[in-house]
């Protein structure tokens, strides 16, 4: 594993350090070739320039075989095409094995939303507890605008314009867009700046909007465990996670606006097939409006 492991640490402080990826990134980069490399090993290949086509092809065979969805070796088999062409931008080998391997084909599931009433809920909990301001305007920022968890994280003190209500934001491929903010977002992130100082605990020079108790920048983890801990709390039984409210963001805004290419304009997708599956969920909501009301829509059930 000597020889994959030299190439993968020195692929990733490229990323870091070259291409400004962020450490989330990164440390998905580097999961998925570590688990690629293991599956090479296995077939007595020793580094990424023994590898061809049609090892590779068993490798994500097998994977697949012990439950591992097309979606995830798809971005697993992407990790790796992006290693080739970084060794043959080096010169160091010629031929990127992988470049037709192509992944397994999953049904592609619709993605899951909050109804706009838990969402309600969800922001209703009130109270002047540090951790709850914080944590109300992380919330509302995400939904408001439809961020990524990374994108959130990396947010600093001026990324927001409170005369504007616009933000700055870095997305995948450091790609920069300006997204607006709502109302209640813009509210929410000002009660918590008046008293983000009670938190940084001597560390007076950071610049990351939201911080942690030790006064850093807040993890990805304590995001999603504190969004966990907030649902709970406000008796919402949906498992909720951070890019749930994206989601609801993208369904709620395509069914109040019905503008396809404003949406994806507005979640950063470099394609608008990765927007459309919000059309079907849209569908789904016109289906059920069209059973409820319609007089001659109910299916009689057969006797």
């Amino acid at each position: 594993m000597v020889a994959f492991d030299e190439t993968i640490d020195e692929f990733c402080e490229y990323l870091e350090v070259q291409r400004r990826y962020s450490p989330h990134t990164v440390k998905n980069y580097r999961r998925d070739l570590q688990q690629v490399a293991q599956g090479l090993l296995a077939l007595d290949v020793s580094d990424w320039a023994g590898a061809n086509a049609f090892n590779m092809r068993r490798v994500i065979a097998s994977q697949h075989a012990t439950g591992l969805s097309g979606r995830s070796l798809a971005r697993r088999l992407s990790s790796v095409r992006s290693l080739y062409a970084y060794l043959i931008k080096q010169k160091r080998i010629e031929v990127n094995p992988v470049a037709e391997v192509p992944a397994p084909k999953d049904e592609r599931g619709l993605p899951e939303t909050l109804q706009i009433e838990d969402v309600q809920r969800l922001f209703a909990l009130e109270g002047n507890d540090l951790l709850l301001l914080r944590d109300r305007a992380i919330f509302e920022l995400i939904y408001s605008s439809g961020l990524r968890l990374s994108e959130v994280v990396q947010l600093d003190l001026d990324s927001i314009d409170h005369q504007t209500g616009q933000m700055s934001v870095v997305g995948k491929g450091n790609k920069t867009r300006i997204l607006p903010v709502g109302s209640h977002a813009l509210r929410a992130v000002s009660g918590w700046k008046k008293r983000r100082a009670e938190m940084l605990r001597g560390n007076p020079d950071e610049r990351a909007l939201f911080v942690s108790q030790r006064g850093t920048r807040i993890s990805h983890r304590s995001i999603q465990q504190r969004l966990k801990t907030m649902a709970r709390k406000t008796g919402i039984a949906h498992n909720v996670y951070p890019h749930l409210l994206r989601h609801s963001f993208a369904s709620h805004m395509l069914e109040s606006s019905g503008d396809l290419r404003a949406v994806q304009e507005l979640l950063g997708h470099a394609d608008i097939s990765s927007t459309q599956v919000y059309t079907h969920l849209d569908f789904q909501h016109l289906a059920r409006v069209y059973e409820k009301a319609h007089p001659r829509a109910v299916r009689k059930k057969s006797s």
